[in-house]
């Protein structure tokens, strides 16, 4: 299986910078996409960016110009840069990626991971 591995959560201002990061560890072949999700108390989980493998990406409507998402492919890692902090950005921010294994030399199949999650919470 794929293990994704958070860090770099933790208490930020309102105002300013955080960095959060998420490697992904097992018998990779390929990544598709790997994104971010956020979770905050009494609220459904929802989408906060996401960057597939040819550099693509998405953001939800509440960070963009805010926040920037990157990935080194040859690490499995991505990055998401959150600047401009906002008390609504405080939540549980969980890596996701989706790609394939190695299951054999000649075969491989997809897979779905979640991180941990890391608290992120910024204060007024």
């Amino acid at each position: 299986q794929v293990q994704l591995g958070e860090a770099g959560g933790g208490l930020g201002q309102a105002g300013g910078s955080l960095t959060l990061s998420c490697a992904a560890s097992g018998d990779i072949f390929s990544i598709k996409a790997m994104g971010w999700y956020r979770q905050a108390p009494g609220k459904q989980r929802e989408l906060v960016a996401v960057i597939t493998n040819s550099g693509s990406t998405n953001y939800a409507d509440s960070v963009k110009g805010r926040f920037t998402i990157s990935r080194d492919n040859a690490k499995n890692t991505t990055y998401l840069h959150m600047h401009s902090l906002k008390p609504a950005d405080t939540a549980f921010y969980y890596c996701h990626a989706a790609g394939w294994v190695r299951i054999a030399s000649w075969a491989t199949r997809s897979f779905t991971s979640w991180g941990q999650g890391t608290q992120v919470t910024v204060s007024s």
